[in-house]
């Protein structure tokens, strides 16, 4: 499969699940917009380490996600919304009663309200194009909860949701939107984490990783960023174009519990 000639935005994508899925999406031809809140050297040195590594258009674009002005002026300046992958997020944890109000409300702007503003920038050009694909990265915690993590449940059911009357809004014209609901992902942040919790806890790195940071997935791995580029990429090709509207669990079966 290619996705040449395709212009693919990927919004937190300067490390993490986000850059794993734009690498795997230039792989297969797409053009790139990588995105983050910051603007420095390292950012553009991504995109053109990722153009060159794969042949294909790569730029970074600072927008920051919590300001819907700058979500849509992201799709406008990368000149070309094809394929949307709405991934930029944030997280905290405390209990309801304490949770900070300006935590709670920086969660929803980036977690789940940077999705809607920037799939209604997009959508009017994938209906002039008679093609698009809307990817929104989810979580298993939009699929079920956690204690302590209400603000960003909250957002991921509603990434959810918003992917479900999206994918109503536009079917019958060629545009799909679903989203993909990672369990736990192995980055570089979870990775810098693995020490702290061995220390915690008093146990060797595949003990922690195991019983403590994976008690919740079943298979006892980590999902991959190149896996969900992978779905990704799945989810752009021909064999999904009646797949939309629904979720696909990465999560080595922590929501079949």
């Amino acid at each position: 499969m290619t996705l040449a000639g395709k212009t693919a935005v990927i919004t937190g994508s300067n490390s993490g699940i986000g850059l794993g899925i734009a690498r795997e999406l230039a792989r297969t031809g797409a053009d790139v917009i990588l995105n983050s809140f910051t603007d420095s050297d390292e950012d553009h040195q991504i995109a053109r380490d990722v153009a060159a590594e794969f042949g294909v258009s790569a730029r970074y674009v600072s927008a920051d996600m919590s300001k819907p002005d700058q979500c849509r002026a992201l799709i406008e300046k990368a000149g070309g919304c094809d394929i949307l992958v709405n991934n930029a997020g944030i997280q905290h944890v405390a209990p309801i009663d304490e949770f900070p109000t300006e935590k709670w409300d920086a969660i929803i702007a980036i977690n789940l309200s940077s999705a809607f503003h920037t799939t209604a920038a997009a959508l009017p050009g994938m209906r002039k194009a008679g093609w698009g694909r809307v990817v929104n990265i989810a979580s298993a915690h939009g699929l079920t909860a956690s204690p302590y993590k209400s603000a960003y449940i909250a957002a991921k059911h509603g990434v959810v949701g918003l992917s479900k009357t999206t994918a109503l809004e536009t079917a019958g014209q060629g545009i799909t939107c679903n989203a993909i609901c990672p369990g736990y992902v192995l980055t570089p942040l979870v990775e810098a984490q693995i020490p702290d919790q061995m220390k915690a806890h008093d146990m060797d790195r595949d003990t922690v990783v195991r019983e403590v940071m994976l008690a919740r997935q079943p298979s006892k791995e980590f999902a991959t960023v190149e896996q969900l580029g992978g779905t990704t990429v799945f989810l752009c090709s021909p064999a999904a174009d009646q797949i939309t509207g629904t979720t696909i669990s990465v999560d080595g079966g922590w929501t079949a519990l």
